[in-house]
């Protein structure tokens, strides 16, 4: 067995099925070309698939209460092959800062960056912060040498000597800190606020990134850190200790933090049950070994209020040392492997299962529209085959085709003025779904909240300005999804008037899609009310909260509300984008047959030269809808984990 487990090759599987849409997409661009169907329309939903594809991530959180093993667990996962422990893991507080493990493909460089926790008491937001390079300190990796490499790592582990006062003014809480003992009266805090590693490895290259987040204080002091980085991860894995249980500690970064109602960690929470080796018996067996560790599996789902199999008993130590060693039986004993099915069954198939709901199916109905125009072409050529079958030319009948073609050139070219026309009332009324969610709307929002927060007196006034806000956004958003809804009712009017002139039935419009938005501003809106509600926020300075919430709220409600941007200002041209492809399309088709059927009707050529010409034109026609057929087989073709998924079904059978 691989030592190094199934999760490289499968992240790499799934890295090559999406190399392999993208190649898809790329020859279906220039099998558009090639066949005089493409357009700028076209073009550009081309584009925003590519754009999907490459930016496409994947985001694993790793959270839990200090000294659970996180940090060594991540070892165990993606760095063994160094030999050593690459990240601080060893008794105690190790990682002390919340830590994103990724790999800068645009730059192309491992480096750490670092930002200073001084950064607390200014006014600028991580997100913010990042756009500012010189706030942070870099130090470059250099993978040759993985010994220089662990000690510059091991930065991340710093923590600096402070006073209680000093503490407070970097929303510390005091009682979760420890106590200098060389500085009596003074106690340790993080000497970082974020850290960055940016780290050539197979998984990180293909797109995964890891969030490594400390304990309890951290996750509490750092509200970014809850409101936008944890819950936009696309799974949670939760470490806990086998010989400690799940403490109040831990259920409490779990009800606060993970099992929320506003999470977004559509890939699934699971808890991990670390250093099981503590229970490993070698005096009473295996057997007592085992049902000691399902008692506490179950005994934590429980708590957790989780499915027993979500919860995965391992030894992230054992599992660390048996692949430095090479020693398969340790591997298999330390339970990693079992994590990394998990995260392969789970995690990787959501993901292709969003690739495959928001670009595969659209791309194929684009192709599908690309296919029906070409086949009634080569109807119509093989319609022309027949009139030249003869002797001699039947230019009669190659009239009466030229004529019948000229009526659907004609029927198409119609269509096409009339769905411009509509795009044009689509375009107006875009502008009016756009005139509810401007930036310059948003701002005077948060501006009003923000003055009538500095002009609050009483706390109950300062929540009612921040749920205010919140109010006017969903406000804007509901409007937005009942203009909206009316113009998905015109877009579907044009659609059925079109499918029963045309029986073209597989043409459907493309949503708005408005509801989910109005649904994230709710849940914003409820992370809000916990922020409000957080006890460090209500014994703090008014101007501090003011700026805070501006920070972290509002900064997180202007990603949301650009998003809802980007959507309406590209729906109106969208919307109508499968019936103006299929009506264009056809109107080309129809110009080459036009054209074609004048040049025989006017020519003296004989029949047989026609028909050669025709027939090489049809086996030309055949072969460009094979290759669409293959292009479509390709598309279809299963991704990585349901292959693997049916292969162990039908060893099961067997």
């Amino acid at each position: 067995m691989s030592l190094q487990g199934n999760l490289t090759q499968q992240v790499e599987a799934y890295h090559n099925w999406k190399k392999e849409l993208i190649r898809q997409i790329g020859r279906y661009r220039l099998w558009l070309q090639d066949n005089n169907l493409f357009s700028d329309d076209i073009s550009a939903r081309i584009r925003h698939g590519l754009e999907l594809l490459v930016e496409d991530e994947l985001t694993i959180a790793f959270v839990g209460e200090y000294s659970r093993g996180k940090t060594e667990l991540i070892n165990a996962l993606f760095f063994s092959e160094y030999g050593q422990r690459m990240l601080p893991s060893q008794a105690g507080r190790t990682t002390m800062c919340p830590t994103e493990l990724f790999f800068d493909r645009s730059a192309n460089e491992n480096y750490l960056l670092l930002l200073p926790i001084e950064t607390r008491t200014g006014s600028l937001s991580l997100q913010q912060l990042r756009k500012q390079p010189e706030r942070w300190v870099k130090h470059d990796l250099d993978e040759r040498d993985p010994e220089i490499m662990r000690e510059v790592l091991g930065e991340v582990a710093r923590v600096k000597s402070v006073s209680h006062a000093e503490a407070r003014a970097l929303s510390f809480e005091q009682g979760m800190l420890e106590h200098d003992r060389k500085n009596p009266g003074k106690v340790l805090i993080p000497a970082w606020r974020n850290a960055q590693i940016s780290i050539r490895h197979p998984l990180f290259e293909r797109g995964l990134r890891i969030l490594d987040t400390p304990g309890l204080n951290a996750l509490g002091s750092e509200p970014e850190l809850t409101i936008s980085m944890l819950p936009k991860a696309h799974a949670v894995i939760f470490v806990l200790s086998a010989d400690a249980g799940v403490t109040a500690s831990d259920m409490t970064i779990w009800k606060e933090h993970i099992d929320t109602e506003y999470a977004d960690h559509r890939a699934g929470r699971f808890a991990v049950l670390n250093k099981v080796d503590v229970l490993w018996d070698d005096l009473q067996g295996e057997t007592h070994t085992q049902g000691a560790i399902e008692r506490v599996r179950s005994y934590t789902a429980d708590h957790l209020g989780i499915r027993q199999q979500d919860v995965i008993p391992l030894s992230a130590k054992q599992g660390l040392i048996a692949r430095v060693r090479k020693d398969s039986n340790l591997f298999v004993r330390s339970n990693i492997g079992n994590l990394e099915q998990l995260i392969i069954q789970r995690i990787l198939m959501h993901k292709e299962q969003l690739i495959t709901q928001s670009l595969i199916n659209d791309l194929l109905g684009m192709l599908q529209n690309s296919q029906a125009a070409m086949q009634t072409r080569l109807s119509s050529l093989e319609q022309e085959s027949q009139v030249c079958s003869g002797v001699t030319m039947d230019k009669a009948a190659l009239s009466r085709l030229a004529d019948r073609a000229q009526k659907d050139y004609d029927f198409y070219y119609k269509k096409l003025i009339a769905l411009r026309s509509s795009r044009r009332l689509m375009g107006s009324q875009g502008n009016m779904l756009s005139k509810l969610v401007t930036e310059d709307r948003f701002e005077a929002h948060a501006d009003r909240i923000r003055k009538s927060m500095s002009k609050s007196w009483t706390t109950a006034s300062m929540n009612s300005a921040m749920d205010q806000f919140f109010e006017l956004i969903e406000s804007d958003l509901t409007n937005l999804l009942s203009e909206g809804r009316l113009a998905e009712k015109m877009v579907g009017a044009i659609y059925r008037r079109y499918n029963d002139d045309t029986r073209a039935r597989h043409l459907e419009p493309i949503p708005l899609r408005a509801g989910r938005h109005v649904i994230a501003v709710r849940e914003l809106r409820k992370k809000a009310r916990r922020f409000r509600a957080s006890p460090k926020n209500l014994l703090t300075e008014q101007s501090v909260l003011v700026q805070r919430f501006s920070n972290v709220m509002i900064s997180e409600a202007r990603t949301l509300h650009a998003r809802v941007r980007n959507d309406v200002e590209r729906w109106p041209s969208e919307a109508l984008l499968p019936i103006m492809q299929y009506s264009m399309e056809q109107k080309q088709l129809l110009e080459h047959q036009i054209r074609r059927l004048r040049d025989m009707v006017r020519s003296d050529r004989d029949s047989r030269i026609e028909r050669e010409r025709l027939n090489n034109t049809i086996t030309d026609l055949r072969r460009q809808l094979e290759l669409a057929d293959a292009m479509q087989r390709q598309i279809r073709k299963p991704a990585p984990t349901m292959i693997q998924q049916k292969v162990v079904n039908i060893s099961g059978a067997i």
